[in-house]
């Protein structure tokens, strides 16, 4: 018994985890890249406070892996974002229910709390400056809230590209 619940804990656990789609071209050795900056004109569907926090964030996790950003760089990066809000899916049961003789009658409810939020599809691309290829694609589906502080919103986007980066670059075989 006590297995089962440790079972169901571990799988609830990674359940609720944030997934990264990854796609890349697997002819590439990713070893040969060293330097990256940003895509002259990124068009990120985002307010420019969030494509701050997305570029200083990127710029402190691409440094701590060794790679530098340069004028002249190997790898562009460009980044964009899908959204739309919907209601919060989190809410407090209510119900009521009766029986007794093997008659059960049962009536419940959900009020919904918390707010809306923001479903955000976000994508980081890296592209060969020199091939003008897209070469590794990341995709994030996660939600904030739609009134998130502006620390909220830095942790939000740190935690995904966080994420991100950790399957950059991709193991070879």
């Amino acid at each position: 018994m006590k297995f089962l619940s440790i079972l169901f804990l571990s799988l609830f656990i990674v359940s609720c985890g944030v997934t990264v789609a990854v796609d890349y071209d697997s002819q590439i050795n990713f070893s040969k890249y060293n330097s990256y900056n940003y895509y002259p004109t990124i068009e990120s569907g985002l307010n420019e406070l969030d494509n701050n926090r997305i570029v200083k964030i990127t710029d402190s996790l691409l440094q701590q892996r060794g790679f530098v950003k340069s004028e002249t760089p190997q790898l562009y990066v460009n980044f964009f974002a899908r959204e739309s809000v919907s209601k919060s899916r989190n809410t407090i049961g209510i119900g009521i229910g009766g029986g007794g003789g093997n008659v059960g009658v049962g009536v419940s409810g959900g009020i919904p709390i918390g707010g809306r939020v923001i479903n955000q599809q976000f994508t980081l691309d890296l592209i060969d400056v020199e091939k003008d290829d897209l070469v590794w694609q990341a995709v994030v589906d996660d939600e904030i809230k739609e009134r998130a502080t502006p620390h909220q919103k830095e942790s939000y986007y740190y935690s995904i590209i966080k994420k991100i980066l950790s399957n950059f670059p991709p193991k070879t075989k």
